[in-house]
């Protein structure tokens, strides 16, 4: 079919015609890309794509190009279900298009092959290896450009393939490339220097044997393009360096010495792209944990290049952003897009705290994150190369140098964590320095400023202990709530930030502040704009996390609520601004306990009207009147969760009048992860304060919960099989007896996680075991004959468990199971002392005696001289700690 295949003439006028219009910014676009799908109903149309696009005599190379693109873009999505006949038809005419003498064509076709090998794979189409071979064997130019571009995006697409045996050929595609990109290193052409060397690297993470063998030949070949007279060539160059480092540092150890050198030589270069590329090998190089002394000997050069580098560029698009003011509305690429993290029980949240993080990544950024790392590495060791240079400029006042202040202050923020040791003595000094700078003229300086007083907040908060470290404490704290209520967003947005992180550290120090930090903050909420309106949600939620119950006073709620229910009622429940209103509210409930209560009809109703809404948008949207977003759900879920952790039992006056268990059941089995995990957080939430509610559908949830603890979905989600374990174990504790039919099932998975404890979350691990205790106390006699499959990965885990309720649940399965089969844990006594004495102090009287006689029953069971051998088996800490419990 494929040689017999011909084009008619009508057909193909007509497509030519509609190409023509699509390339016409005055035609209709909606009409024509209708046509355009309308013709994909006819089996041959690739065929007159591919013919336009090879060979279609007279018509521009535009015109060709659309057709290329539009042809790529359905074999993308169709080639599989294609007639084998045209297959090969397009195949034939695209081989020819490698050499054409236009470069658009060249570069069309090498897209079009790199779509067809990804759906056909290479065995598919053995005839475009030799076509490529060819090719790049021949001395035109063309040829050998078009074959390299092609090959460029196969090694870029799916490298892979080229490493893998292929029926019918002797040898891997990867050997029969490789020699000739290494070759193309010395072409005096740049193209195919470029080309050839970012070939290369996108076989440097698989690092199939084919280069292993030839890395001698590889870094020669890197070594002699260092100097390249083609910036992107030396910038690849950098990149494959950074790359090696990370994936194989050994096979550069021998060079280390003359790498270091060049990339910091790179580091300088005037492309800042080959710069920006460099810098990224001094992060990369710590993180490697190689051997210091290489970069030690180079910190005295590479730290003036990195704080040169931390300046402002003259085009930085932040320089525009920092004359916008609050008066001026954000445009919609302002707006970040956000991503609400979905409720885990267990997780200790950090907060990132990366100036700009969501801007782009350029030399400045990513030069004061490899100050950051090497400060963590060589810590007060780059204090003499740093201060003086440091201090410098900081002496300077003019405004020709603002930017070298800036940069200066941003250095001392990167070094905080990494130099605290060397800094302490003089940090008292530095940050009175730096708070006369939150008011300085220039708003960069201002944000900066609030970012590293931010890095500095655990000292800050330290020094409160004495009254000039109260009164630094006072300052700081004034300081930034000033900046707050700035009137440049830039530094609204820092200010809000930085205070945030401060709440953190300082908790409850912030209660004789509450009234005059809820004013300035409620004062900022009123005046921001959308994009800065979120950041200042966040430190109004960070603080209710923060000061928690002091909160609750209606001093404090008449300033806090009104403006938040004022907006809780202005949104819409399909706008998007109500995410991060969501979000501080579940603080807000959380913080006030039972003093929410006041609040909380209104919440909890509407929350439940947008889980339901959403559940029927996401099958018939035009009933549910909105759109299906997952996100909603997981915000309103949390929510939920965050009321009845804040209500506690009084939660049940509000559920048993609601939908919310349905509704629950669903999510608890959504196709969608994040909506799981935010359910099964909410079910443990209220298995703990209103069981009876839960009840009728039990075995519902016990199963849908169990279903996340197996292996196939552990691989999908730790976090939703984290949840689940823990909201089984709630229910467990609540239920009893009731929960016997799902137990072993829920055991047996829960003891492959103990087994593979390595490989696993520490969060999932502990609550595997505290879940599996709680089992254990409820069915001990089911589950203890199985015990001595689990007996030492389960008492490991428990060693690891912090003192708390729940530790004291699992110990009590632990005396149960114990009891109901002493002989099931014989072999693993060594591992149950060592359990046991993790604990620095058992608070229940009840479990110390219940420990107390399991061990009193292992020393008559083992008489005095076994008992004397068992004990010399643990450490002597933990011989000394188990002397509490009367041995």
């Amino acid at each position: 079919m494929a040689a017999t295949w011909q084009p008619k003439e009508e057909g193909l006028n007509e497509i030519c015609a509609l190409l023509e219009q699509h390339i016409s910014p005055a035609s209709d676009q909606s009409r024509i890309w209708q046509q355009l799908q309308h013709y994909t109903q006819f089996p041959d149309f690739n065929n007159y794509l591919a013919f336009i696009f090879a060979r279609a005599e007279g018509k521009t190379v535009e015109i060709r190009q659309v057709a290329g693109l539009l042809l790529k873009n359905n074999l993308r999505t169709a080639y599989r279900a294609l007639d084998p006949g045209y297959q090969q038809y397009i195949k034939s005419e695209l081989l020819p298009c490698l050499g054409a003498p236009e470069k658009h064509i060249r570069s069309t076709v090498g897209t079009i092959i790199s779509v067809i090998v990804q759906q056909g794979r290479i065995s598919g189409w053995l005839e475009l290896l030799q076509a490529l071979v060819q090719c790049l064997d021949s001395n035109d130019l063309n040829h050998m450009e078009g074959s390299m571009d092609a090959l460029s995006k196969i090694c870029e697409d799916i490298p892979h393939e080229l490493d893998s045996e292929i029926p019918g050929i002797n040898e891997r595609p990867i050997d029969v490339f490789l020699p000739r990109l290494l070759q193309f290193f010395q072409s005096p052409h740049p193209s195919l220097r470029k080309l050839s060397l970012g070939s290369m690297n996108q076989f440097i993470k698989l690092m199939p044997s084919a280069l292993y063998l030839s890395m001698d030949r590889f870094l020669q070949g890197l070594f002699a393009l260092s100097n390249d007279s083609v910036a992107e060539v030396r910038k690849l160059v950098c990149a494959a360096f950074v790359q090696l480092i990370e994936v194989r540092p050994s096979i550069l150890e021998p060079h280390l010495r003359s790498i270091t050198e060049f990339m910091l030589q790179a580091n300088k270069d005037s492309d800042e792209e080959v710069a920006l590329e460099a810098c990224e090998y001094w992060s990369t190089y710590c993180q490697a944990e190689l051997h210091p002394e290489f970069l030690r000997d180079l910190l005295d050069r590479l730290i003036p290049v990195l704080l040169t580098n931390m300046a402002y560029a003259d085009d930085d698009e932040s320089l525009l952003e920092a004359e916008e003011d609050d008066s001026l509305p954000d445009r919609d690429q302002d707006l970040k897009p956000r991503f609400h993290s979905s409720r885990l029980h267990g997780s200790d949240e950090a907060r990132d705290d990366d100036d700009d993080s969501f801007n782009i990544w350029n030399l400045r950024k990513c030069s004061a994150a490899s100050l950051d790392e090497i400060s963590n590495v060589y810590g007060d060791e780059i204090l003499p190369s740093l201060m003086p240079l440091v201090l410098a400029k900081l002496s300077t006042s003019d405004d020709a140098t603002w930017k070298d202040r800036e940069a200066a202050v941003l250095a001392l923020g990167a070094i905080a964590e990494g130099c605290t040791r060397g800094l302490y003595p003089h940090l008292a000094e530095i940050v009175e320095f730096l708070i006369p700078l939150l008011d300085d003229k220039f708003p960069l300086i201002r944000s900066i400023t609030c970012w590293t007083l931010s890095r500095f907040s655990k000292f800050i908060v330290q020094g409160i202990e004495n009254q000039k470290g109260l009164e630094q404490f006072n300052k700081v704290l004034t300081g930034l709530l000033k900046r707050i209520l700035d009137t440049n967003k830039r530094v609204q947005e820092a200010a809000c930030s930085a205070f945030a992180t401060l709440e953190e550290e300082a908790a409850g120090e912030l209660v004789p502040h509450l009234e005059t930090i809820l004013q300035h903050l409620l004062c900022a909420f009123g005046r921001y704009q959308k994009r800065n309106l979120r950041i200042a949600y966040d430190a109004i939620g960070t603080l209710a996390d923060a000061v928690g119950a002091e909160l609750n006073r209606p001093k404090y709620l008449d300033i806090l609520m009104p403006p938040l229910i004022a907006k809780w009622q202005q949104l819409s429940n399909s706008d998007k601004d109500l995410f991060p209103l969501l979000e501080c509210f579940t603080s807000i409930a959380q913080a006030l306990g039972t003093g929410f209560c006041q609040f909380a009809e209104p919440v909890f109703q509407r929350c439940v009207v947008i889980v339901q809404s959403q559940q029927l948008a996401k099958y018939d949207p035009a009933s549910a009147g909105v759109q299906y977003d997952k996100e909603f759900v997981v915000c309103a879920l949390d929510l939920l969760s965050g009321v009845a952790e804040g209500l506690g039992s009084m939660v049940e006056n509000l559920v048993v009048q609601s939908r919310l268990k349905d509704l629950l059941l669903q999510c608890c089995t959504d196709d969608a992860p994040d909506v799981r995990q935010s359910a099964f957080a909410l079910l443990g939430d209220l298995a703990r304060v209103c069981p009876a509610y839960l009840h009728p559908s039990l075995s519902g949830f016990v199963n849908a919960a169990a279903k996340q603890l197996e292996t196939s979905q552990l691989a999908e989600s730790i976090s939703v099989a984290n949840n689940a374990c823990w909201a089984i174990g709630e229910l467990a504790i609540k239920v009893g007896q009731e929960i016997s039919p799902i137990v072993m099932t829920v055991v047996s998975c829960l003891v492959l996680i103990l087994q593979h404890a390595e490989s696993l979350n520490r969060s999932l691990i502990e609550n595997s075991a505290i879940t599996l205790g709680r089992l254990a106390w409820v069915c001990p006699d089911m589950v203890s004959s199985h015990m001595e499959h689990f007996m030492q990965p389960w008492c490991i885990a428990l060693s690891m468990i912090r003192d708390d309720v729940e530790k004291e649940d699992s110990f009590r399965g632990l005396c149960a199971i114990v009891r109901a089969n002493p002989s099931g844990a014989s072999g693993s006594l060594v591992h149950i002392g060592k359990a046991v004495a993790s604990w620095n102090v058992i608070r229940s009287k009840d479990l110390h005696d219940e420990v107390c006689n399991v061990l009193h029953g292992y020393k008559q069971l083992l008489g005095d001289g076994g008992w004397e051998q068992y004990l010399s088996a643990l450490e002597p800490g933990e011989r000394d700690r188990l002397l509490k419990y009367q041995i």
